[in-house]
């Protein structure tokens, strides 16, 4: 393939996408256009290093500056795409350049949920600004109202904690991380969260969230309030979808991409949180969430951009630090699976296979990196195992 391939979205699916190309031979003009003035970087660093102040934005960036000049990767910083003409093949840029493509990926990524609130507090965290902005309102005001109980919510309780804010996590949800992680360890987190200095409510629904003498106040659907000097709204993320759909290209919770990437309209692929895709395991279409699985989808997309052979989908996995703890897990796990557990919980210290129908579907681990990865394995394998039959092999390998 010849010709300019444009890619929007300077995240980690649009910048492993630039990456891949080159690397897979491509010499022709590559144009990476982003909205956000920095260069790209690991957004898991957000809600903790980079808000703890443990690291620079230096080391959170993927590449240093000189990296995409010397691959000839045209990026261009603080730049929107206003407009896709699939027609006539060219983006209208925020600059006034209008720009042809032979291919274009769309990596736009995903904005933060909020809630509707007139409160000058309220934060929400997915961007490198929104970190300054958090840390200031928690070095001056000292104490963080976190509304969400998933990832963000509860690194960022984590985090705030460490830098001695009083914290409280108010979820909406029966258990924290219940949609990634089996109920014994939701609980577990739970406890971790509590043994330092959490205060952590749980099936809570927020339903205002105001501006008060004393902070930012949220009311619950019990009549309960709850005030801080800050607040953080976590409560997932809405896939952007804005350029895709004025563009007449088809969106159903995410810009809808076959098993090559590609998009309903030609010469247009997808890539990334933005994206939802059918998934034969489940029988369903889902949109990834993590990092890990946006980097895998830049790469596999452009691949399919130069027409190359695809590789198999990854098994979706990541990662969290809450409290100097790491916590991995992979695959698909449903309150009903069958679970198995080497190891021990309160200890820390263990691994989690869940089953489904006798296949191994996801897993969580603490302190054990080696058989998580394994166990990805015996999830994309996909093949019939009982519970002690998997942990033998997982111990294995």
């Amino acid at each position: 393939m010849s010709g300019r391939i444009v890619i929007v979205g300077t995240g980690v699916a649009g910048a492993t996408a630039a990456q891949t190309l080159r690397r897979e031979g491509y010499a022709d003009e590559i144009v990476l256009v982003g909205a956000e003035p920095n260069l790209p970087y690991r957004r898991p660093a957000v809600s903790k290093e980079l808000l703890a102040g443990t690291t620079s934005f230096d080391r959170a960036m993927l590449k240093p500056a000189k990296f995409w000049a010397d691959n000839a990767i045209d990026l261009r910083q603080a730049t929107l795409v206003r407009a896709v003409d699939t027609d006539s093949a060219t983006v209208q840029l925020s600059t006034g350049e209008v720009l042809g493509y032979d291919s274009l990926l769309l990596a736009t990524g995903a904005k933060a949920r909020t809630i509707d609130t007139a409160s000058t507090r309220v934060h929400t965290l997915r961007t490198q600004s929104d970190v300054t902005a958090l840390q200031n309102a928690i070095d001056v005001g000292g104490s963080l109202l976190i509304i969400g109980g998933g990832l963000i919510g509860c690194e960022v309780a984590a985090t705030a904690r460490g830098l001695g804010a009083e914290v409280t996590l108010l979820n909406a949800g029966p258990a924290l991380l219940d949609r990634i992680v089996p109920r014994t360890v939701s609980d577990l987190v739970r406890d971790i969260h509590v043994e330092h200095g959490v205060v952590v409510e749980n099936s809570v629904a927020t339903t205002q969230l105001v501006d008060t003498a004393d902070g930012v106040t949220a009311t619950t659907a019990d009549g309960r309030a709850f005030t801080a000097a800050a607040a953080l709204v976590a409560i997932g993320s809405v896939p952007d979808t804005a350029l895709a759909e004025a563009a007449g290209i088809a969106v159903n919770d995410g810009i809808v991409i076959d098993q090559h990437h590609r998009t309903s309209a030609p010469a247009v692929f997808a890539a990334g949180d933005a994206t939802t895709g059918f998934n034969p395991r489940r029988g369903e279409f889902e949109r990834g969430q993590h990092w890990n699985t946006a980097m895998s989808d830049g790469a596999a997309a452009a691949k399919a951009i130069l027409g190359h052979p695809a590789t198999s989908a990854e098994i979706p996995w990541g990662w969290t630090d809450q409290h100097g703890l790491s916590m991995q897990f992979a695959g698909w796990i449903h309150p009903h699976d069958d679970l198995v557990v080497d190891g021990d919980l309160p200890s820390r210290d263990f691994l989690a296979i869940a089953l489904h129908n006798g296949c191994p579907v996801g897993a969580v681990a603490m302190a054990r990196p080696r058989e998580l990865r394994a166990t990805r394995t015996l999830i994309a394998e996909g093949d019939p195992w009982s519970l002690s039959a998997s942990l033998d092999l997982v111990r294995s390998r």
